[in-house]
């Protein structure tokens, strides 16, 4: 008995030995700042921060890899623990919800197919195509549903899934499983970045939207009388309902499929109905914004494009301020167009609602005189966008007699060729001897303007067309002309950015349109030949060391905000797409201002600029339909009309619907999809109501 227990303690001193010697070789050390962060964790291991559990982000946040707040199963609490932790400032991070892209389900699929054996949407894709009629359309089997692991998620009686909102986490388990894009995440930030796909179920009107609305979803609202509802989604990328809704040149309409049976659905005078509402209600009706993020930009005109990357801006969270040269905002919007088309009254109540979002306005401050774009940048702003628009902006000028520059070292070809012909003038066109002169664009102008730069003593010329030799030859451009002589002429060319020092511009970039290579170049001076200055984004580049004391230097470049999806594949300033003199229609404005506002929201967190290739654009090529079947004939609504007796009074041309009016008219939207929409005829072989 003794051995054996002499043998079991010697065993167990063996087995005490070999572990204590196996602990200290295999050893496995656990930072403590890993612990305390996957400790704050809500140990969900979800994987909607894009990592394989808790544990392996909590690593990666103490590596720097990803941030205290990209736990999206926990809220903003947990990332300022986390931030804690680690020692650094935390951000409020806006939350992501679920939201379903697709319109009719499978119950009212036109054509039905059943997937035999099969309950996953990506095996019926993979093995049939999961096509019923329309080839964006959800598969209805619900595999975003079983993939949620918060349960947020069901499907509903039509087939399609439903979110509920206050499950949700924002994981983004739905989205990585759906083969079809139909759930995807959603947010503020998300929705104003985003651009059209050809994976998104978008109607034939809102595809014609310079601004994008979701115009078969704010009819419906309205048709639901849940007009609160209405004015939000249009709000989504509309700051100028009120305005919009008077004076909108409609391209939704001419596109709308109502147009198969009788008349287009009066789209924009049901805009005017809904914010009318809002209006008179006195009650300001405000989309959702994310959180405030503590960074400050400037937008440099208060017309229709300021006015509306200022507000998309300042619902990214960002702290936006307008600096306008008149004493009222709203430009050409407030100067240009009757009052008995936009009262004063209607442009008022938009503008103090993109006010009531957070944006700041500085009125009577003019560019070049009252503060510069690196004086802004020297005070704090993290971008400067200048959209100081078109003749309007040149009218202000010249009436207050301004001489101060818009653009650091930039003129327009006309406003050069007016004073810098007069040799003997002080003023010399902006040149002076020794400089760098560059002239983008101005066929023969161009030309003629080199040759007034050479007498001025710049010391080079160069000129930059976007045409090859060959086009403008087309243009009777003499090339051998005398003016000519010792200037450097760039064929296929377009200035991409320029660069410069506190109010000196310095250099610029361009880029050779046939390979895409891009090439600096000196340049004090730019010549523009437009009608006005694009849209630039102003970025602080570095500070450079005080050369007295008090002074520091400011450098910066300047680049345009990304192009329209239909001229995705153009670059540089002044090519196809882009607006030379003045935009045909304040709608087209209010969609440049937000692409501009995400374009200033994606360089300050240093997220690529680039359009997917998927985007959607005038050539994509999508499903549609050219004809609808079993819709019952329902003529328009008549928009009242004031008398001329009532316009002598001030009335306005136009009365605008009443609420029976707008319901009548709303229930004429075929609330279309992709390819499917609202039938209400009788078939003649069921003769019963044919469903989509």
């Amino acid at each position: 008995m003794y051995e054996a227990i002499l043998m079991m303690g010697g065993l167990g001193l063996g087995i005490g030995i070999c572990l204590a010697v196996a602990s200290k070789v295999f050893y496995v050390y656990i930072d403590p700042l890993i612990e305390a962060v996957e400790g704050a964790l809500p140990g969900a291991n979800c994987g909607g921060c894009g990592l394989p559990g808790c544990s392996a982000n909590a690593q990666a946040i103490v590596q720097g890899k990803s941030t205290p707040g990209s736990c999206v199963a926990g809220g903003s609490e947990i990332g300022e623990a986390i931030a804690k932790i680690m020692g650094v400032s935390f951000e409020a991070r806006e939350p992501d919800i679920s939201r379903p892209g697709c319109t009719y389900g499978v119950e009212k699929a036109d054509t039905k197919f059943i997937y035999d054996g099969l309950n996953d949407c990506r095996a019926a894709v993979l093995l049939s195509g999961g096509m019923k009629v329309c080839n964006i359309g959800c598969i209805g089997l619900g595999s975003c549903k079983n993939a949620c692991t918060f349960g947020a998620i069901s499907v509903g009686t039509d087939g399609l899934p439903v979110v509920d909102k206050k499950l949700c986490t924002g994981c983004g388990a739905c989205e990585r499983v759906c083969p079809k894009h139909i759930i995807t995440l959603s947010s503020v930030t998300r929705r104003i970045l985003h651009e059209y796909t050809t994976e998104d179920c978008t109607t034939p009107c809102q595809r014609s939207c310079p601004a994008g609305i979701d115009i078969r979803e704010y009819i419906r609202q309205i048709e639901l009388k849940d007009y609160h509802r209405a004015v939000q989604i249009i709000k989504e990328r509309n700051p100028f309902p009120t305005v919009i809704g008077r004076i909108c040149p409609r391209p939704c309409e001419s596109n709308c499929r109502r147009k198969y049976v009788d008349e287009p659905v009066a789209i924009n005078y049901l805009k005017r109905f809904a914010s009318d509402y809002e209006k008179e209600g006195g009650e300001r009706i405000l989309p959702y914004k994310a959180p405030s993020t503590g960074r400050k930009l400037a937008v440099i005109g208060g017309g229709a494009e300021g006015l509306s990357a200022a507000f998309f801006s300042a619902r990214l969270g960002h702290e936006a301020v307008v600096f306008e040269a008149s004493e009222k905002l709203g430009g050409l919007l407030r100067s240009a167009i009757a009052s008995n088309r936009l009262p004063h009254e209607a442009l008022d109540w938009d503008i103090d609602g993109i006010i009531e979002m957070g944006v700041t306005a500085r009125t009577g401050m003019l560019l070049g005189m009252d503060y510069t774009v690196s004086s802004l940048l020297s005070e704090g702003y993290e971008a400067v966008f200048v959209a100081t628009g078109g003749w309007d902006s040149r009218l202000v000028r010249g009436m207050t007699g301004a001489s101060g520059e818009e653009i650091p070292g930039c003129s327009l070809l006309i406003d050069f060729m007016k004073n810098g012909m007069d040799i003997s003038s002080k003023n010399r066109g902006g040149i002076s001897s020794g400089k760098d002169i560059v002239i983008a664009g101005g066929g023969k102008l161009a030309i003629e303007a080199a040759g007034i730069c050479r007498k001025l003593g710049a010391e080079s010329v160069t000129i930059m067309f976007r045409e090859s030799k060959d086009e403008l030859q087309f243009k009777e451009i003499d090339f051998n002309a005398k003016e000519l002589e010792g200037v450097n002429i760039i064929f296929r060319s377009g200035i991409v950015r320029i660069f410069g020092e506190d109010n000196d511009l310095k250099q610029l970039e361009y880029v050779d349109l046939d390979s895409l290579h891009t090439k600096m170049i000196l340049s004090s001076r730019l010549i523009m030949a437009s009608a006005r200055f694009p849209e630039l984004i102003f970025r602080k580049t570095k500070t450079g060391a005080p050369e007295e004391p008090g002074q520091t230097k400011i450098y910066w470049e300047g680049s345009e905000a990304y192009k329209q999806p239909a001229y995705k594949d153009e670059t540089g300033f002044f090519a196809d797409g882009d607006v030379l003199s003045d935009f045909s229609g304040a709608i087209r404005a209010i969609g440049a201002g937000r692409r501009a506002a995400a374009s200033i929201h994606k360089m300050m967190y240093g997220i690529p600029i680039v359009l997917s290739e998927k985007v959607l654009t005038f050539e994509s090529m999508i499903q549609d339909v050219a004809a609808v079947e079993n819709v019952n004939k329902n003529l328009r609504q008549i928009m009242p009309l004031s008398s001329v007796k009532e316009l002598c009074g001030g009335s306005e041309a136009e009365k605008g619907f009443t609420e029976e009016a707008a319901g009548k008219e709303a229930s004429r939207c075929l609330k279309c999809g992709l390819i499917c929409y609202e039938k209400s005829g009788f078939t003649h072989e069921a003769g019963v109501v044919a469903d989509i």
